[in-house]
């Protein structure tokens, strides 16, 4: 027995490198939706002869969808398992998009919007539990920096296929109902995906966990001294749970806020520097959304070598000064309203895979999903107001001051991460769940 390896220590099998691929299905699709919107409403708004208010509230219902889709499917992934809802809530989402096609009024679209937010929101509770419970701590950080990237992976061929499909007689509907293209894909890859081993464990299901483990490791395992008590929903709101809620939902707020705005109103933001024309302003959609895959990519790399909290802290200094240099220029060369937006999203790229592996870190097995469901709720509070909020502004107000709102929230951001950012690298799964935030400081 004192030869055998914990669940941290296996190697990055051929079936784990699958299993996180499809998982960053969920992800990819997110990023997909999310930004197709964008570029589908510059058809919608006059086809529907939408106000500012309906296109604002088309923008954010996804997000609200989301909401409420982490907090409670992340409660089922904990009390009935990760492997029955990892496939479901795809079908969904491939349903919806199918009926998005055939809609002829806002409140069709808002409404559809906001169903499949639920069903998206779902998915991150539920993969992100499902990889970090399987993957070894040597790749935990780089398994959901692969998560993280492919929702940029997806916000690149939203802006691509609405690229092409713009000049397309009510090419909307085909942005809206192209979702279920990849969806098609994940269902396949998905089939068959076995239940977590440390969910088992958590249920006490000792033989089954240990049977999942020999049949696609070929290794057997030790218990590892995690926590295994119950531990009700309602403590994530209470004490020690609670400070990391607060810490991450701030964190991940901040973060996207922004650049949710940036990419659902991205035609319409870059439009308001003087760039009207609607190719040109799609394209520049599509070179910064590299930029936040290529910020993604390195920060994937550098994790586990330089940690999660000077990471974090470093990035926001970058998206804070990018977002405060888009404040104070005026109208000038597409390149340079460009560039500087293509900065922030480079600096986006840790915060946006610390948003995930935090919440999976930082609690135990038998409440992660909930926890990652609870704290991605909480971060979507805040980027609904900002993206029902900032477009008025922006339509109100202009785009100087709508910069200097995002500019505040990232300074928001900076702050809650020199305060509270913990550093978690190199720990076992079952001891950066019991750690404080202040020890971790600390060390």
């Amino acid at each position: 027995m004192n030869s055998a390896k914990t669940l941290d220590d296996f190697e990055l099998t051929p079936y784990l490198k699958k299993m996180i691929l499809f998982s960053s299905g969920g992800p990819f699709i997110d990023g997909y939706v999310l930004v197709i919107i964008g570029i589908a409403l510059t058809q919608i708004a006059p086809y529907m002869n939408m106000d500012a208010y309906q296109m604002a509230l088309a923008g954010v219902a996804a997000l609200a969808g989301t909401l409420f889709g982490a907090a409670i499917f992340g409660y089922l992934t904990d009390l009935i398992g990760r492997k029955f809802m990892f496939t479901f809530d795809i079908v969904a989402i491939a349903v919806i998009s199918i009926l998005c096609m055939f809609i002829d009024t806002a409140i069709q679209l808002i409404v559809l919007r906001f169903f499949i937010g639920i069903v998206i929101g779902a998915d991150y509770p539920i993969a992100t539990s499902l990889i970090v419970e399987f993957t070894p701590r040597s790749h935990r950080a780089s398994a959901m920096g692969f998560i993280t990237a492919a929702w940029f992976v997806g916000a690149v061929c939203a802006d691509i296929a609405g690229y092409f499909l713009l000049e397309t007689a009510e090419g909307w509907r085909y942005m809206l109902g192209s979702a279920v293209i990849p969806c098609i894909v994940l269902i396949l890859g998905r089939w068959n995906t076995p239940e977590s081993p440390r969910w088992l464990l958590s249920k006490n299901r000792i033989d089954e966990a240990r049977t999942v483990v020999t049949n696609y490791f070929g290794a057997d395992f030790i218990l590892e001294p995690e926590i295994h008590e119950k531990i009700m929903y309602y403590e994530l709101f209470k004490n020690k749970y609670f400070k990391k809620v607060i810490f991450i939902g701030v964190m991940w707020a901040c973060q996207i806020a922004p650049m949710f705005i940036l990419y659902t109103f991205g035609p319409q933001i870059i439009g308001a520097f003087g760039f009207d024309e609607e190719k040109s302003v799609v394209f520049g959609d599509i070179v910064i959304s590299f930029f936040f895959l290529a910020g993604t990519i390195l920060a994937m790399c550098c994790l586990d070598s330089i940690g999660r909290r000077p990471m974090i802290i470093g990035s926001y200094v970058g998206m804070t000064v990018s977002l405060g240099v888009l404040s104070v220029v005026q109208k000038s060369n597409i390149w340079i309203i460009v560039g500087a937006f293509a900065c922030y999203a480079f600096f986006s790229g840790a915060p946006g895979i610390l948003e995930w592996l935090y919440p999976n870190e930082l609690f135990p097995t038998n409440i992660r999903a909930s926890a990652v469901g609870v704290t991605m709720a909480f971060s979507r509070v805040g980027a609904i107001v900002s993206s029902y909020v900032l477009p008025i502004i922006l339509t109100t107000h202009g785009i100087r001051v709508t910069m200097l709102a995002g500019t505040l929230i990232t300074i928001l951001g900076l702050s809650i991460c020199i305060t509270m950012a913990p550093e978690t690298k190199d720990l076992k799964l079952s001891e950066s769940c019991t750690a404080e935030l202040k020890q971790q400081i600390k060390k």
